[in-house]
């Protein structure tokens, strides 16, 4: 393993540079991370917590790489329309009253099976949740500095941000010049430019909203209203990382709009550049060649698939399967092969003994896989090749510390042993030493179906759990 006082040399794509750079943090070893996070109003399906799992093996791999990582992801209770267009009406408004609920009961609720994911995929908590209602302040007070500066223009509905002020507008993906131009098309109203987008968003009535403000309570002289979904993410990343950091993930669709957005706001504020130095994006899951999304189909939720038999580690393993830059396509019979493998996977080591020692050649391997643009494929291959090399030593150890970037939970559980089990590894036991190996493999049988494995030592049997495939 990498030792602590000491980096390898880990490369990222950066879709800011278009390509894979060395990973060189602002102020080593610290490394902040925002990674935009859930909108509250539904249930996070497959194609959402692939990006989830994603954010996770980055900050794996960064502290297996001896950075202190601070891992910051918001929560969109408020701000986010139908459509990125600013036009439509709020995702969490139209959720509560559908439900027949609070906004903020709903986003409560949603909130917290979003969380019970998290623990079922065993993705780590980030070390900070912020929610969007509880940073108004801040939003507004960005807005402020970015009026002051001259970046925004008053329309009947909002305060919005002038994109043609920002000579690199829509850098990080290339957005045509011809965007920035004025357009006659009805979706323009009184928008000076295609791209401009909403700061804060007036209410088209006071009090028809669960979720409003007034921000003369915060020192704005603008009508009653709430904000737009792009300020939250650049008020709450600078709250908590600072006004330059070194990080921002998210899936691939949200570069185009939300990500080109929250740098011009961010770097006309705070005058810095870049602003965020990488910016990592997760491709979609797919079904039947198209995005899984609650508009295209194809999803289920974890708790779905639980019901259907199915270990959330085992998705968790189908994913790593993949790499995170690539549509990775999706479905029950790929989910039943990846879930097959990973039980044969806890299986296989429940035969090895642990002799205490570490594999070097396989880990330098390993090291190198996963510092390569967080290729967990080829580092999941490495792994079976250990395995499967018969005269490779340290297996065990070597693959409880390759766990420390898969998080599959590889690392077995103490198992109480039922007495009847206990009891027929006895008998086998005094069949196998009188020769009778017939007789003994029945009784071995007999365990399994019970769900548990026998495997023979040195030192006695040793009785492990079975998972059947």
């Amino acid at each position: 393993m990498t030792d602590k006082n000491s980096k390898k040399t880990l490369k990222l794509c950066n879709t800011l540079s278009r390509g894979k750079q060395k990973f060189e943090p602002i102020n080593p070893p610290e490394v902040g991370i925002y990674e935009c996070g859930p909108t509250v109003y539904w249930y996070q399906h497959v194609g959402n917590l692939r990006r989830y799992i994603f954010g996770d093996i980055l900050t794996r791999i960064l502290k297996y790489n001896n950075y202190n990582v601070k891992r910051v992801m918001n929560v969109t209770d408020v701000g986010h329309l139908t459509s990125d267009d600013d036009t439509g009406d709020d995702k969490i408004e139209i959720a509560a009253k559908k439900e027949k609920k609070k906004a903020k009961d709903i986003a409560e609720f949603y909130l917290k099976k979003f969380k019970e994911d998290f623990e079922k995929l065993n993705i780590l908590d980030p070390d900070t949740w912020c929610k969007a209602t509880e940073h108004i302040k801040e939003m507004i007070e960005l807005i402020k500095i970015l009026e002051e500066k001259g970046y925004t223009y008053e329309t009947s509905d909002g305060i919005y941000f002038d994109t043609s002020k920002i000579e690199k507008y829509g850098e990080l993906t290339n957005l045509d010049s011809e965007d920035m131009e004025a357009g006659k098309r009805v979706d323009m109203k009184e928008k000076k430019n295609k791209t401009d987008f909403a700061l804060w968003k007036f209410s088209e009535e006071k009090g028809k909203r669960q979720q409003e403000w007034d921000p003369k309570d915060f020192g704005a002289e603008w009508k009653i209203g709430y904000p737009g979904w792009h300020i939250e993410c650049s008020a709450m990343s600078s709250k908590y990382l600072g006004k330059q950091y070194d990080i921002h993930t998210g899936g691939e669709d949200n570069a185009p709009i939300h990500h080109n957005n929250e740098i011009a706001q961010s770097e006309a504020a705070f005058c810095v550049r870049p602003w965020v130095k990488y910016w990592l994006h997760s491709a979609f899951l797919t079904s039947g060649n198209k995005k899984v999304s609650k508009s295209e189909g194809g999803l289920f939720t974890v708790e779905e698939l639980e019901k259907k038999g199915f270990d959330p580690l085992s998705f968790r393993y189908f994913v790593l399967n993949g790499h995170y830059r690539k549509q990775l396509a999706f479905s029950i019979d790929t989910l039943k092969q990846a879930q097959n493998t990973y039980k044969r996977l806890k299986n296989k080591l429940r035969e090895i003994e642990d002799d205490g020692e570490e594999n070097k050649e396989y880990l330098d391997k390993f090291e190198e896989a996963i510092n390569n643009d967080l290729n967990t494929p080829k580092a999941l291959a490495i792994l079976w090749d250990l395995l499967r090399d018969d005269q490779a030593k340290g297996k065990l150890k070597t693959v409880k510390i390759m766990d420390k970037v898969f998080g599959l939970n590889l690392d077995e559980e103490e198992i109480k042993i039922p007495k009847d089990v206990e009891e027929l590894a006895e008998k086998r036991e005094i069949e196998r030493k009188d020769g009778n190996y017939e007789e003994a493999d029945k009784i071995r049988e007999k365990i399994k179906n019970l769900g548990f494995y026998v495997n023979d030592t040195p030192e006695g049997p040793k009785i492990k759990k079975y998972e059947n495939e």
